[in-house]
């Protein structure tokens, strides 16, 4: 049975990812922040002396890239805040901060992403429990709403999406579910969306992985396709009998009140018959009688005796 991972857990071991990448940022202002105190050292040992200024400038030097540069990846956007207040939207790139009084209340990724989610034992519209996967593919439009609108975005989208997908569920029958994923995505799709939307949040595309269906109902449903199919082809198989009969009732109709074409019929059968050595023919005695039957096969065989010995005397 296929093991479920909890979506939300997911989506904060992806966001933690996405933090250890952006904190690698930081690598540059801590190299400025070296070059201005390195500097303030280096001047120093060259005079070869304590300047208490000196030292005052390069740690005021240092701090300046510490506190007040920050830098964005391309699919990033930072929410900074002022005072509390939103004050704009920054990156992607290098922007600055005023410090003590800016900060960046998150870093949204702005790319299209992917997330699994399911719904387990949910009873469809003919009360059959079903487990179904499914994936939802969205994205941030708008960063300052995702921020400010909601608390916290990614565990709306899942909390959402399941909700969304049980009430799909409950709305169709088992039929549909198998038959008609794409548009229950679709469907899906068009709700979760305007749903999300004022949350500065588009959903993209909802597909419907798996269907899975209890093994007892499982069983039920193949035994029933086996016997449709073999309904099927009984079906078949009685069409082409009653074609095949009426064939022969076409056939027939030029024997039909003529005794003589039906003589000849029957004489080149049985003429068909015994051109095969050692075959035997079963023919009825009024047939024998009334087509003279008994005589032709007579002299069929003496023919075929007269050939044997023929065949016996050119041997040496």
């Amino acid at each position: 049975m296929t093991t479920h991972v909890n979506p939300e857990v997911t989506l904060q071991k992806e966001h933690a990812a996405r933090q250890v990448t952006r904190a690698s940022t930081y690598v540059l202002n801590l190299v400025i922040a070296a070059v201005f105190l390195g500097a303030a050292f280096v001047a120093q040992v060259v005079q070869e002396q304590f300047i208490w200024w000196v030292t005052a400038l390069g740690i005021a030097l240092a701090l300046v890239p510490l506190l007040c540069l920050r830098i964005a990846l391309q699919w990033d956007r930072a929410v900074v805040l002022r005072m509390g207040r939103f004050q704009a939207l920054k990156g992607p790139g290098v922007f600055g901060l005023l410090p003590f009084v800016e900060q960046v209340a998150r870093y949204v990724d702005m790319r299209i992403r992917a997330t699994e989610f399911f719904s387990e034992s949910t009873l469809t519209r003919d009360t059959v429990p079903v487990n179904v996967d499914a994936i939802i593919f969205w994205m941030v439009w708008d960063a300052k709403k995702a921020v400010l609108e909601v608390e916290s975005y990614y565990r709306a989208i899942v909390l959402s999406a399941q909700t969304a997908l049980r009430d799909t569920i409950g709305t169709h029958t088992l039929e549909e579910m198998l038959t008609q994923r794409e548009h229950l995505g679709k469907s899906l799709q068009e709700a979760l969306d305007k749903k999300t939307n004022p949350w500065g949040i588009t959903v993209q595309a909802v597909e419907i992985r798996d269907v899975i269906i209890p093994s007892g109902l499982e069983d039920a449903m193949s035994k029933q396709a086996q016997a449709e199919r073999e309904r099927q082809a009984r079906i078949i198989l009685g069409t082409a009998e009653t074609e095949i009969a009426s064939k022969f009732v076409e056939a027939a109709r030029p024997y039909q009140n003529n005794p003589v074409a039906v003589h000849l019929r029957a004489m080149n059968m049985l003429y068909e018959g015994l051109k095969e050595k050692g075959s035997m023919i079963i023919v009825p005695s009024s047939a024998v009688e009334s087509m003279n039957l008994g005589v032709m096969g007579g002299l069929s065989a003496l023919a075929n005796q007269a050939d044997g010995d023929q065949v016996k005397a050119a041997v040496p």
